[in-house]
């Protein structure tokens, strides 16, 4: 059993101080008891953010060269973990190992080095000449930055906040989801070995409430969330009041848009990775496959025994395609969206209970509904699980309208053999990223949403700029005294 008893709050392990709260942490793939770690209460954030805020000014003040070699030397921290924390997860979520040795892995010192190149490369300040003056602009790290991420790419969506967030400067209290409490303090175990300066980076794993006063924390200077959309509701109330910067990057809907010259062995071959990855537990997983009429039933026929063909087990066996889902709550909460799809009329065409073969663990059958209307719940919800809708159009004009008419706007697929009417495609789709014949998110792209998918954006030159405060200083013209 792996547990842990105390947060890491000041650059050194310490006690929890208020809630007493320790939180069970489940094994996906067979209900059993994975771990034990403590959950904070408010003063265990207070002492977090209080750490942050007296580290704040040393780390913002080193040169951006010491800031990137300390990020690289946490980078290679925890890339040494790589395999033992993609396990760790694996067994925490039921995501399939052969994802998260990448997602989980991989990816965090990936991130950490590309900012880090960033941090060094970035003037903080530049000089430029107009009509009234000459303005210097000077870019400061915002503050402390409280970072809240979700259960289901713990490790990857931690990096896509405190990567920037350490290049620009900035000091970082992590909440972790109490469901994958314990590979967050892997960060822990690396920054120790790093010797990132103490204050520098803070992990306090915590629920609802521990968030709540994260948020609203008066020496927190911004907040960037991943997780649902309600919450990200109530985040993004609590910081418009606050008149505190924030970053949201919420829930989708995504859609697969099937065009009609496709090349469908194509679009099988990358189905999984871009309808079902991690389970279907993937805010950008593109769960409404969009197909032409003319060729409804081959894309319907060829979807299903694709998805029936799916191997379902243990997410630590590489060979395995589909896992279980994160807990008991999930799987019921998925369950119950497939009974919604049965009594909407929906056709069940694979799947649509839990494995035969599956006695324990928090599994789900990969589920694909047929003759799914669009205003039905199944289409319009994010369901978080293995489970697909296709919808038939008319034509593009259709298909787009269709694949727009959604209150989310994250990510999205056009798939054809005729790239550059792709991307025209895509272009009119309504979503922060759209594939053209795969989807994957890269480093140096930006990432985020519109409509209820979120506010700003993470990754890239552009996921720095939010942990930065610009400031002009207006000198005299050039040419005078």
């Amino acid at each position: 059993m792996t547990d842990r008893e105390n947060f890491f709050i000041g650059g050194g392990w310490v006690a929890p101080v208020s809630s007493g709260v320790v939180a069970e942490v489940g094994e996906a793939a067979t209900g059993s008891v994975l771990g034990r770690s403590p959950l904070a209460g408010t003063a265990d954030i207070d002492a977090a953010v209080t750490a942050a805020r007296g580290a704040l000014e040393a780390w913002g003040a080193q040169p951006a060269a010491d800031r990137a070699a300390a990020m690289r030397r946490l980078g290679a921290a925890l890339k040494s973990r790589a395999k033992d924390t993609a396990k760790l997860v694996s067994r925490e979520n039921g995501m399939p190992a052969k994802l998260s040795i990448g997602a989980n892995g991989y990816s965090p010192a990936l991130m950490l080095d590309y900012y880090a190149d960033l941090c060094e490369s970035l003037d903080r300040d530049d000089l430029r000449s107009g009509m009234l003056a000459q303005v210097r602009v000077r870019r400061d790290p915002v503050g402390v930055v409280a970072a809240i991420i979700p259960w289901n790419y713990p490790q990857a969506l931690a990096a896509m906040k405190i990567a920037p967030a350490l290049a620009a400067g900035c000091t970082v209290v992590l909440k972790a989801a109490p469901e994958t409490a314990l590979d967050a303090f892997v960060w822990a175990d690396a920054a120790l070995e790093a010797e990132l300066p103490a204050g520098v980076l803070n992990i306090v794993p915590g629920g609802r409430d521990a968030g709540t006063h994260l948020v609203s924390h008066p020496d927190v200077n911004k907040v960037a969330f991943t997780g649902s959309t309600a919450a990200g509701r109530a985040i993004g109330e609590a910081c418009g009041r606050l008149l505190r910067p924030v970053t949201l990057e919420l829930g989708g809907k995504s859609a697969a848009l099937v065009a009609a010259d496709a090349d469908l062995d194509v679009f099988l071959a990358g189905l999984l990775d871009v309808c079902l990855p991690n389970n279907g537990q993937t805010c950008h997983a593109g769960t409404r496959i969009l197909a032409p009429r003319a060729r409804y039933d081959e894309v319907v026929d060829a979807v299903t025994e694709t998805v029936r063909g799916l191997r379902v087990g243990d997410p630590l066996d590489r060979a395995t395609q589909i896992g279980p889902l994160v807990s008991e709550a999930q799987r019921k909460r998925v369950l119950g969206y497939i009974d919604e799809g049965r009594r909407s009329g929906a056709r069940l065409t694979t799947g649509g209970s839990v494995p035969a073969d599956q006695s324990v663990g928090w599994f789900v059958e990969p589920t694909v509904f047929a003759d799914v209307d669009n205003a039905s719940v199944i289409a319009r919800e994010e369901i978080f699980g293995p489970v697909l809708c296709v919808l038939p159009y008319a034509d593009e004009e259709e298909a787009v309208a269709i694949a727009n008419d959604s209150d989310y706007g994250l990510g999205g697929t056009v798939w054809t053999t005729d790239v550059e009417r792709g991307q025209q495609l895509a272009d009119r789709i309504q979503s922060g990223s759209v594939g053209v014949n795969h989807y994957a998110l890269d480093v140096v792209g930006p990432f985020g949403g519109v409509k209820a998918s979120g506010l700003g954006r993470e990754l890239g030159p552009e996921g720095l700029a939010p942990y930065q405060v610009l400031k002009s200083v207006y000198l005299p013209p050039a040419g005078t005294a």
